[in-house]
């Protein structure tokens, strides 16, 4: 579910591995090796991945959002060789369709975790850290503390099975729900500890952490995640200019299928199967830049842990709107 690898220099700025790399390099590249073309980084996060696109492109400029301020300042920081190439927005990454930009030539998401959020303690994302349960990203007033001890059982049900995939949803509601009444739950450790032991043993200790599934539905449902990139991808589409790509990192399945489902409808024609014509209006106006989704190498992964759940898929704009309109 996470982004970079952290490493530290002399210095203690933070420096990043991006996950797959090259592979972003290669497919935004031919959309931004033109005068004044404009980047779009959906998920700033520390910029790992911006760093490297403005370096291999001279003529880009970026425009990089986050909803996280503090992700914001070590984004700046990181990209101020580039300074006058880049701006900076803080916002969720739905609201580009409100942004002022006239025309787009590349658009990155990169989901899931930073290591700004999971390596930080005190912010409650890390099941492997004692803190606050809070994990919002942005300024909204969601807690995950205030989910696990106000939400009904039926939703808690409800959230862990749609957003955490979590087999054993019933179990660990009910357990929390039990637990909450003898005292609210206030930090991360002590939701761990319950969702553990709800759970049997074989199961405790099989198929990674036994709170992941959980923390990961908190997460989305604090912070809108799903809803947001669900909005926010159509948005991206109808921003990039002709020949301008977009590229989609996801980290669990329930992202990568909104992306599958949204560019695969981008990619077809807008017309029945059997019609023999396809009118240029209805013609399908982006095309598929990779075969399904592509992986991390096996080399990656033994480097990068954080990196084996990752899924990569592209498209590039191929076709205008009738009247030339993007």
């Amino acid at each position: 579910m996470n982004k970079e690898m952290k490493l530290q220099d002399k210095n203690d700025r933070a420096l990043h591995v991006p996950v797959m790399l090259s592979e972003i390099l290669e497919l935004l590249g031919p959309a931004l090796n033109r005068p004044d073309s404009v980047l779009v980084d959906c998920t700033l996060g520390m910029a790992g991945h911006s760093s490297a696109l403005l370096k291999a492109n001279p003529q880009a400029k970026l425009v990089g959002i986050d909803r996280d301020p503090q992700a914001l300042e070590v984004a700046s920081r990181n990209l101020a060789e580039f300074s006058d190439r880049t701006t900076f927005v803080q916002a969720r990454f739905d609201e580009l369709v409100n942004l002022d930009l006239p025309r787009v030539d590349a658009v990155l998401f990169d989901l899931g975790l930073s290591s700004l959020q999971i390596d930080r303690t005190g912010r409650g994302f890390s099941y492997s850290h004692d803190s606050a349960l809070d994990m919002r990203m942005g300024g909204n007033e969601l807690t995950a503390a205030q989910i696990v001890n106000t939400y009904s059982q039926q939703e808690l049900v409800k959230i862990f099975r749609a957003y955490g995939e979590e087999p054993n949803a019933k179990r660990i509601a009910t357990a929390i729900v039990k637990e909450r009444e003898k005292e609210p739950f206030e930090m991360s450790g002590r939701l761990v500890e319950v969702i553990a032991d709800s759970l049997p043993a074989a199961v405790r200790h099989r198929g990674g952490h036994p709170a992941k599934r959980v923390f990961q539905a908190l997460r989305i449902e604090v912070n809108g995640e799903l809803d947001a990139f669900s909005a926010a991808l159509p948005a991206a589409l109808e921003k990039v200019n002709l020949g301008g790509r977009i590229a989609v990192l996801s980290y669990h399945s329930l992202e990568d299928r909104i992306a599958k489902k949204t560019f695969a409808k981008a990619c077809s024609d807008d017309v029945p199967k059997d019609l023999p014509i396809v009118p240029l209006d209805r013609a399908a106006k982006f095309k598929l830049l990779t075969k399904g989704a592509q992986k991390p190498t096996r080399y990656e992964v033994e480097e990068n842990s954080r990196s084996a759940s990752a899924r990569l898929r592209a498209v590039e704009r191929i076709r205008q709107d009738e009247k030339g309109e993007i």
